[in-house]
């Protein structure tokens, strides 16, 4: 083993892997060369790289704490393992203050701990023991120690071992829509979905007994960037995407005269016609008419003293240097491309501007207050929409309500990364080997963290996203779940099929996320897809949280369809996601078609063998539905040509209803009967992605057939007990929609 091998070996990174093919593939010298740099490693020398080796190899001998320590809260006893120069000294010391405020703290004679193990360095003997710890509550402390002259401290974590359970949540099987929320249309928005219209979506499902209501990432973007669309790329992962914002739910919008004569002017009034007409959305049409408006809003809020002013003080005060950090970050980034309009993030603003504690970007501040106010402005207004909506959801007795969906990552020139580089890994991006799916591997562009900084920091950058997301949410998915046990990175400058896996210390943290579930009382969905190491299902059902399980990967090696009722209790299924074809689309071949289109196979006999694939597929699926008895084979569709129809789409959805699964999504693509998907991994402006429309407004959302077809299957299939308090309402929105069917 060379000395590259061994440092990438120390530092976490896999020599070989298993693809989803069962082939061992190598990781490469030049990969692990750059990805090593790119962490920060100088390799300039063997002597620079053994000097990086050793403080590796020693580092857990010479600091007395660990970066970390995650107490099980089910123990009976708790241990830290502490390290300790051999030294004429007796005893210790040590301090833990609790997340309450309160300290505990205790002296001890070296001789009444546990000797673990002993070690010599440079003539220098070290030993560690096992330090008892009291018994905590649940939650984030800190523990200093004090050994002679040295001092140390550590994040001391008590966290339980599972997430909040669906069954707390509800003990029946429950059902929900799958919305991406920019693609609804209504007569109110401004061209793209917004909260608004999220409301009302939650208000028809409740109606119809909907759980949940599952959502694209709603993540920042960029404000002064629209058209930077894709929701799994954004600048953070800790506050809102506030074009989302439904500018007539503001506080003073009514109130306001000059924001109702802009609204109402010609000018307006027409752009708004254009950006509500057109067969995409236009995100820079939308943005340009939104943040107009919500300029004369915020002038007009800051002037005037209104009702909510305070609540809007207290937001800022209760998001602390995160939300300064965001809202100058926004402030930067709309000055730099006022002469530059090719300025995208911080990697190309002057040197002196790229790190948030510059003198510069103080100086930035102080210059710019009320302009960096407003970008806090538009986050407490999309901050307290969403919140109000999540409440709602609770309101209309939605066991789940809102379920928000966590992005792997942040891209690379957004702010996280601006704001906390030693953090993460820039240059290198998080991706996928290649698979069936994709056979060339992906980079998504993502710029990874580095596993040993994030436990330096405590996990603080992971616990924030979890609890930024999870207090509007009754479940929350966690995209690429895989990525939290170990990670594929690519190189820069490398193809996405020669990346790297490096380990990610999951046991750690599961029990984090453990332990914000419970805070929040969220249900936590792993989105476990692709190549999945051995064992990894077992992991993540004794944390308590669910698999994600679809339709079109369900199946045994034989090919055929597994049935549903051998799916596991502790999962959620769905027919698809956003990354694969609709099931319309997969009955029609339309994906295979754009895969064609796009030149996406790797050779010329792969696409006449999955097209002929499809057309068995095809006939998997049908004698699949009518072993389990949900279809009337005489209205089956015709597999030549291959045309989708009713029977079909609601006999697919029944099929699922009958896994044990607590939590079945439909995505409202599917309920629409929509056939084009809503994004092709591996592509960006070839396909519409994040750029498509619903065919049906939410006004006449649970008016369609399709719609009130499947609703009426679903309450059969997975009844719940409706709320005392609702059920007259349930029931006359019951007999409204009998009237509307029978009409139609």
């Amino acid at each position: 083993m060379n000395l590259i091998e061994k440092l990438a070996e120390l530092v976490g990174f896999h020599p070989t892997y298993i693809n989803s093919y069962g082939e061992q593939v190598y990781a490469k010298d030049e990969a692990r060369h750059s990805l090593l740099n790119a962490m920060g490693y100088d390799l300039s020398s063997d002597e620079k790289i053994s000097t990086s080796i050793v403080e590796l190899e020693q580092a857990t001998w010479r600091n007395l704490l660990p970066p970390a320590h995650i107490a099980k809260l089910e123990a009976q006893q708790h241990h830290i393992t502490i390290s300790l120069a051999d030294a004429d000294i007796e005893q210790l010391s040590w301090e833990i203050s609790l997340e309450s405020g309160e300290k505990v703290n205790d002296t001890l004679l070296l001789s009444q701990l546990t000797l673990v193990e002993s070690a010599n360095f440079d003539g220098h003997s070290f030993n560690k023991y096992a330090l008892a710890l009291p018994t905590l509550a649940q939650g984030y402390h800190q523990l200093t120690l004090h050994y002679g002259e040295n001092t140390a401290s550590c994040p001391l974590i008590y966290a339980p071992q599972t997430c909040y359970n669906p069954e707390e949540a509800s003990a029946e099987k429950m059902w929900g829509y799958a919305a991406q929320l920019y693609s609804l249309t209504s007569k109110d928005n401004l061209g793209m979905g917004d909260f608004g219209d999220l409301a009302k979506l939650v208000e028809k499902s409740a109606a119809q007994q909907a759980s949940a209501i599952g959502l694209n990432p709603l993540h920042p973007l960029y404000q002064n960037n629209p058209a930077h669309r894709s929701p799994y790329s954004p600048t953070s992962r800790c506050f809102l995407n506030t074009l989302y914002i439904d500018v007539k739910q503001v506080p003073n919008f009514v109130s306001c005269q000059a924001a109702q004569t802009r609204f109402n002017s010609e000018e307006v009034q027409n752009k708004i016609a254009y950006a509500k007409q057109t067969d995409l959305i236009d995100y820079p049409a939308v943005a340009d008419i939104k943040f107009d408006l919500l300029e004369i809003l915020y002038q007009d809020f800051i002037s005037a003293e209104q009702n909510e002013t305070t609540e809007f003080y207290d937001f800022i005060a209760s998001q602390g240097a995160d939300l300064l950090q965001l809202a100058t970050f926004e402030a930067l980034y709309e000055h730099f491309r006022k002469t530059d309009f090719n300025a995208y993030g911080w990697t190309s603003w002057p040197s002196a501007y790229q790190s948030p504690n510059s003198d510069e970007v103080k100086t930035f501040q102080q210059e710019n207050k009320n302009r960096i106010n407003y970008f806090c402005f538009v986050q407490w207004l999309a901050h307290r929409q969403l919140k109000s909506i999540a409440n709602k959801a609770t309101e209309l007795g939605m066991p789940v309500g809102l379920y928000l969906d966590l992005a792997v990552g942040c891209d690379g020139s957004g702010v996280d990364v601006w704001s906390d580089k030693d953090v993460y890994v820039a240059g290198a991006a998080v991706g996928a080997p290649p698979d069936a799916m994709n056979t060339l591997g992906q980079d998504w562009g993502l710029t990874p963290i580095n596993p040993v900084a994030l436990q330096k920091q405590g996990y603080q950058p992971l616990v924030k996203a979890l609890r930024s997301n999870m207090q509007y949410a009754g479940a929350l998915r966690i995209d690429h779940i895989l990525g939290l046990m170990r990670q594929y990175w690519v190189a820069p400058g490398m193809k996405a099929d020669e990346g790297v896996y490096i380990t990610f210390p999951l046991e750690d943290i599961l029990r984090i996320i453990a332990l914000e579930s419970r805070r929040n009382n969220c249900i936590v969905i792993g989105e476990d897809l692709g190549t999945v190491p051995d064992g990894f299902g077992e992991i993540m059902a004794r944390a308590g949280l669910l698999s994600y399980k679809v339709l079109f990967f369900e199946r045994w090696d034989s090919g055929f369809f597994m049935r549903p009722d051998l799916y596991p209790a502790q999962s959620m299924v769905t027919v698809s996601t956003h990354d694969l074809p609709t099931l319309a689309g997969w009955w029609t071949g339309k994906d295979l078609e754009w895969r064609q289109k796009l030149n996406l196979y790797p050779n010329e006999e792969m696409g006449p063998n999955e097209r002929n694939s499809r057309i068995e597929d095809r006939q998997l699926l049908v004698s699949a539905l009518d072993d389990l008895n949900v279809i009337d084979m005489n209205k089956a569709p015709m597999q030549a040509p291959a045309k989708m129809n009713r029977e079909l789409g609601l006999a697919i959805q029944k099929y699922m209803a009958q896994a044990p699964s607590h939590i079945q999504l439909i995505p409202l693509e599917d309920a629409l009967e929509v056939i084009e998907q809503v994004n092709i991994p591996g592509t960006i402006d070839e396909h519409p992605n994040w750029l498509q429309k619903l065919p049906v407004s939410i006004e006449a959302f649970d008016q369609t057939e399709s719609v009130t077809d499947l609703a009426a299957a679903m309450r059969t299939a997975r009844p719940r007990a409706y709320p005392s308090h609702l059920k007259m309402q349930f029931q006359s929105y019951a007999r409204k929609s009998e009237q509307g069917t029978a009409r139609r």
